[in-house]
């Protein structure tokens, strides 16, 4: 049985989840991220108290780019506020993989509030990968270190993006944007380790593209939910014991 690592308090532990935010790939991938959605604000006349709440509320790339960009054009409040919420819904399933690593017997209810808060593509990733390893009474010290780091990461280079934003080229600034899906693309194509998860990484990928040329709307969801079921039966199809001849 592996030996896990142990912290002699929780400050320790929350210190070991900083300085594992700020040694990890994702430091720099949340940081041109966050560059380029400074710049985004900045370019729709947002002001930057406004833009550092949104990091510290909303805390999601892609939901904050839609957020600036709705309001930016003009949208109703209303109608931002849905596209946001529906943009927060695919990260519901990644709090339900992350909380059975965080929970104990001991464990409030109120522990799990600050990591589920939190848990955006990079945050779970990492934690999925290093909490198994660490003492379970750590694990929620760590991960609100890597979360909250991971955080400040986007709140500080968010500003630096808006006040850079007048020599930032529109180009640039619109391609660091693409730098936090292509990092969880490599993330996730890395931990897939099974067939079904290669399968299905590879039936999205496919689909998706297939879909998005044939101007199919949904695309994404169709791709997602195609390919995640097709890989499913097909490893059960594999998995079936052979009947017995009789």
């Amino acid at each position: 049985m592996p030996v896990l690592k142990s912290y002699p308090s929780s400050s320790a532990a929350y210190l070991g989840g900083v300085r594992h935010a700020l040694t990890s790939v994702f430091f720099p991938v949340i940081a041109g991220t966050y560059i380029g959605i400074g710049a985004l604000a900045h370019d729709f006349g947002l002001s930057a108290l406004w833009l550092t709440l949104s990091t510290l509320f909303v805390w999601a790339g892609p939901a904050q780019v839609i957020l600036i960009s709705g309001i930016g054009a003009g949208a109703a409040l209303v109608e931002v506020a849905i596209a946001v919420t529906l943009s927060g819904i695919r990260l519901f399933p990644m709090v339900m993989a992350l909380l059975p690593l965080l929970r104990t017997r001991e464990t409030r209810t109120s522990d799990l509030i600050l990591p589920a808060h939190f848990t955006a593509v990079s945050m779970w990733i990492e934690s999925l990968r290093v909490l198994p390893g660490i003492a379970h009474e750590n694990r929620v010290a760590y991960c609100n270190g890597l979360s909250s780091t991971y955080t400040g990461i986007a709140a500080t280079f968010g500003l630096v993006g808006f006040y850079l934003a007048a020599g930032l080229p529109s180009l640039f600034a619109a391609a660091l944007l693409f730098i936090t899906p292509i990092s969880f693309l490599i993330s996730t194509a890395r931990s897939a380790v099974t067939m079904l998860d290669r399968l299905a990484l590879g039936l999205g990928l496919v689909g998706g593209a297939a879909f998005a040329a044939m101007q199919i709307e949904f695309d994404l969801l169709w791709a997602g939910v195609g390919g995640g079921t097709i890989a499913y039966l097909v490893s059960r199809i594999r998995r079936k014991p052979a009947r017995a001849d009789i």
